[in-house]
C-alpha cells in the first residue's frame, strides 16, 4: 500500500497537474523525467554540461559538443534509482551513441527510459491482482556541425512516448505521445598562454524540447512539455601537463508559462486552467519571459543555477564537486553534488552522490549513480 501511495503521487506530479499554493508558484510540465540528469559526469557537476568538455552523453546537455569530441566513436550507458530511499523499482536507464563523421560533423542518437516500477490493483481483498507497469520513453538523433573553427552547432529530434493511463481492466488503454527539437550552439576557444599557466574558454546554450503539448485523454487537459533553456560557461586552466582544473557556471529557465490568476479571485487555482490551455507551446517561449505575477523579480526566482568544478589528473582521474540552487517559490531545490571519474584505455567510468541542502528533499538523495561509457576509433586533436 505504501509504494502504491508513493507511485501514485508521483503519477499526479508527472502528469503535469497544477497544485499551486497561493504563495507557491513551482512550474509543472508533463514529462518532468526529461529534465533528470541521466549521467554520473553531469550529476557529479550538480547537473551541469550545456559548456563542459564534450562526452558520450553530450546528447541531453548539448549536441554540438560532438562536433569537438576527440574520439571517432563512442557508446555510453547509464542507469539512476529514482526514490531509492523508498522503493527499488523506480529508475531512469539511458542509451547514447555518436559518431564523429569528420573534422567537422557528427551525429548521434540516444534512448531514455523511465520506469515507474509495479502497481497492483485490487478491487477487493481477494480479487486476483491487477500489474500495470508505467513508464515513459525517449528515442532522438542530433546532427552537429562546426560552422568555423571555434563554433558548432545542432539540432536533435526526439520522440516522447508517456505510458501513464491505468486500466480498469475493461477498456483499452494507449500510451501519449509528443515530439521536441533541441537547437544547441558551442564555442571552444583555443588553448590561451597566460603568466603562469595556460587556459581555454568554453561557452554553450541549448534549447531542448521545443514542440507540442502533451494529452493524455480526449478529455482531459494538454500539458506543457518541459520546454527548456540552458545557458553556460567554463574555464580550463591548463596548470601543466597532468594537472587541469574547468570551473563552471551555468543557468535555466523552463519556457512554461507561469502559474498565473487569470480570473482575477485573488488565487491561483483550477479556476484558471482555461485559460492557461489556451496559451501556445510555442508563443510560451517568449511569453514565458515576462509572464510572472510579480514581475521582473519573479521572473529572476525562476532562474535556476548551479556551479561546479572539475579537476582532472593525467586525463586518467577525475574529481567534481558540484551545487544546485532554485528558489523557495519555484521548488525549492537546493544540492550538493560530488562525483569521480577514472578512464582506462577506451573505457571511462563514472560516479556521483547527492546531498540535499534545502527542506524538500531530493528523490536522488542518497543515491548512487554509475556511468560507463566507451569511446574508440580515431582521435582528433583539438588545440
Amino acid at each position: 500500500m505504501k509504494k502504491i501511495i508513493i507511485l501514485a503521487l508521483g503519477l499526479i506530479s508527472i502528469l503535469g497537474t497544477k497544485l499551486h499554493a497561493q504563495d507557491k508558484r513551482a512550474i509543472t510540465t508533463a514529462v518532468p523525467f526529461l529534465l533528470i540528469a541521466a549521467d554520473a559526469r553531469a550529476a557529479g557537476l550538480a547537473d551541469q554540461g550545456v559548456a563542459t568538455t564534450a562526452d558520450a552523453f553530450s546528447q541531453q546537455w548539448n549536441p554540438a559538443k560532438y562536433a569537438f569530441i576527440e574520439k571517432k566513436q563512442g557508446v555510453g550507458v547509464n542507469y539512476t534509482p529514482y526514490l531509492s530511499q523508498l522503493v527499488n523499482d523506480i529508475g531512469l536507464g539511458n542509451l547514447t551513441y555518436y559518431n564523429r563523421i569528420n573534422d567537422r560533423s557528427a551525429v548521434a542518437a540516444s534512448f531514455k527510459y523511465f520506469s515507474l516500477g509495479e502497481i497492483e490493483f485490487r478491487e477487493n481483498p481477494n480479487d486476483l491482482g491487477l500489474i500495470e507497469k508505467p513508464n515513459e520513453l525517449t528515442v532522438d538523433v542530433s546532427y552537429a556541425l562546426r560552422l568555423s573553427d571555434r563554433f558548432s552547432m545542432a539540432v536533435a529530434g526526439r520522440y516522447l512516448r508517456s505510458d501513464l493511463r491505468l486500466s480498469n481492466g475493461t477498456e483499452d488503454i494507449s500510451a501519449s505521445g509528443s515530439f521536441g527539437v533541441d537547437i544547441a550552439g558551442f564555442y571552444q576557444s583555443e588553448e590561451i598562454a597566460y603568466n603562469s599557466f595556460n587556459g581555454r574558454w568554453r561557452a554553450g546554450v541549448n534549447i531542448s524540447n521545443i514542440g507540442p503539448k502533451i494529452k493524455y485523454d480526449d478529455a482531459g487537459q494538454e500539458n506543457f512539455i518541459p520546454t527548456n533553456f540552458k545557458l553556460g560557461a567554463g574555464f580550463d586552466f591548463l596548470l601543466d601537463e597532468s594537472n587541469r582544473i574547468t570551473p563552471s557556471i551555468e543557468i535555466n529557465k523552463l519556457l512554461v508559462p507561469s502559474p498565473q490568476d487569470f480570473n482575477g479571485d485573488g488565487e491561483i487555482n483550477g479556476g484558471d486552467s482555461e485559460e492557461y490551455q489556451d496559451i501556445s507551446s510555442f508563443g510560451a517561449i517568449f511569453s514565458s519571459w515576462g509572464d510572472a505575477p510579480d514581475g521582473f523579480s519573479e521572473e529572476l526566482k525562476e532562474l535556476t543555477w548551479s556551479l561546479g568544478a572539475e579537476y582532472m589528473y593525467q586525463d586518467v582521474f577525475a574529481f567534481r564537486a558540484g551545487y544546485f540552487n532554485e528558489a523557495e517559490e519555484k521548488g525549492a531545490r537546493k544540492f550538493v553534488s560530488l562525483g569521480a571519474g577514472f578512464r582506462y584505455t577506451i573505457v571511462n567510468i563514472d560516479i556521483s552522490y547527492l546531498f540535499s541542502t534545502s527542506p524538500v528533499k531530493s528523490p536522488l538523495e542518497g543515491t548512487l549513480r554509475f556511468g560507463l561509457s566507451f569511446n574508440f576509433g580515431d582521435e582528433y586533436v583539438e588545440n
